[in-house]
């Protein structure tokens, strides 16, 4: 499994799988090969629903942000 963390407190947010981790690999910006870190938004995260991305992922998402309106955040195996 691979944890997310808050990039700027190193808290956990939780576990996701591999396919969770591609989706966001996929839709969000990679910087490079090595890149492990990802800024969000509200808006990145009601795109993600409205476009039917797994509802576990975007509630931990939801969670993470903890009513801030934007954040980083961190992914490890």
């Amino acid at each position: 499994m691979i944890q997310l963390h808050d990039k700027e407190t190193g808290k956990p947010l939780g576990t996701i799988t591999e396919a969770q981790l591609q989706y966001l690999q996929d839709h969000l910006e990679v910087e490079s090969a090595a890149d492990q870190d990802y800024y969000i938004n509200e808006d990145t995260i009601d795109t993600f629903e409205n476009e039917g991305a797994d509802s576990a992922l975007v509630a931990l998402l939801r969670a993470g942000m903890g009513g801030r309106k934007e954040m980083e955040i961190t992914w490890s195996r």
